[in-house]
């Protein structure tokens, strides 16, 4: 009897990148996928092109393990700006109300955050990849058009205030999947009455993968077939991480 195994191709299994700033989500698969002409690779969870961080690949066979790790937990370390509000709820987008947040104190922050710990309900930007009728809501904002959007169940396992130096606010946030971390910063702005955005984004930690064992694109571009076959995690060891 033929062993399954030897027939599963050498590139098929996990590679863990550090997404770079203004890079998307797709540009580094294109990156990969074009580097080492690997047909099939893919993402498990999008980072906006501001954020950065750890985007966890799949190669390979890998790639049909890609919804059950993308359904992973995600942990995050962030800061939002008080006081301003944008339409994309994002330093990209534009300012559509301001507020003197000078009032805000520590105390008030941490009871916003935990005020927003549990399952809570979000509002999915317009400005996301969710589909309204088959399209996203992207492509309808590029055009202008807002539309009503349901609220979803996320949960916010924890939510760290890791320092507030006015009108900055430094956290760290453990969420499960589809949660917009740049509508739990806008929500928490309203809620203390200034309003907010997300002003930066660092995924550190997808599931049980680290951001600590991702490599940088820069490196990556400068590699050869041998050094990714190092790097990956194989087919035979993705499922310690399911």
């Amino acid at each position: 009897m033929s062993n399954p195994a030897v027939n599963i191709p050498p590139e098929s299994g996990i590679l863990l990148v550090d997404k770079p700033e203004e890079w998307t989500s797709h540009d580094v698969v294109n990156c990969v996928r074009r580097r080492f002409r690997i047909r099939k690779v893919g993402h498990c969870g999008t980072l906006d092109p501001a954020a950065t961080g750890l985007l966890v690949l799949v190669l390979g066979r890998a790639t049909k393990l890609s919804g059950r790790l993308s359904g992973q937990d995600k942990v995050y370390s962030g800061a939002m700006r008080l006081g301003i509000e944008t339409d994309s709820q994002d330093r990209d987008g534009k300012v559509v109300a301001e507020s003197d947040p000078s009032g805000v104190t520590r105390e008030q922050l941490e009871d916003a955050f935990e005020s927003f710990t549990g399952e809570i309900l979000q509002v999915p930007p317009m400005v996301s990849a969710v589909k309204k009728d088959g399209r996203p809501l992207y492509k309808l904002a590029r055009k202008g058009i807002e539309i009503e959007r349901e609220p979803r169940p996320v949960t916010i396992h924890s939510l760290r205030l890791l320092g507030f130096d006015p009108p900055d606010v430094e956290f760290e946030v453990h969420c499960s999947k589809g949660t917009y971390v740049r509508t739990l910063c806008a929500d928490i702005g309203k809620a203390l009455g200034c309003g907010a955005h997300l002003h930066s984004l660092r995924r550190t930690r997808s599931g049980k993968f680290k951001l600590e064992d991702a490599v940088p694109v820069s490196e990556i571009k400068q590699w050869e077939m041998d050094q990714l076959l190092e790097t990956i995690i194989p087919l035979v060891r993705v499922f310690q991480y399911l």
